[in-house]
């Protein structure tokens, strides 16, 4: 039997369980990397606050994460290419968490 072709034949089956079917909200992401693992944080940081809160965290290989890269690259265009250019606006030197216009937070 020829493994090449048998290959492409199969299919993925993959379950996305209940509690994680509804997602979770990130309006930042935190990205650190070691030699052998990304580690992608995703915050959530409510408007006039200046503390988030880490919702997820994705740990995974360098060669995932240029996957990851890749798949975000393809899907950026595909979605520009449907509903226009995404703006980034540069507001926020030095990567400050954004407050969204409200004021300042307090601890």
């Amino acid at each position: 039997m020829d493994n090449k072709n048998n290959n492409n034949n199969q299919q993925l089956n993959i379950e996305v369980p209940e509690t994680v079917a509804t997602g979770v909200y990130s309006n930042l992401v935190i990205v650190g990397h070691s030699p052998a693992e990304f580690v992608l944080d995703f915050v959530q940081i409510l408007p006039g606050l200046q503390k988030g809160l880490v919702r997820s965290r994705v740990i995974m290989s360098p060669i995932h994460a240029k996957r990851l890269m890749l798949a975000m690259e393809e899907n950026v265009a595909k979605y520009e290419a449907s509903f226009g250019k995404i703006e980034i606006h540069e507001a926020n030197p030095g990567n400050v968490p954004p407050t969204f216009g409200g004021p300042a937070g307090f601890a």
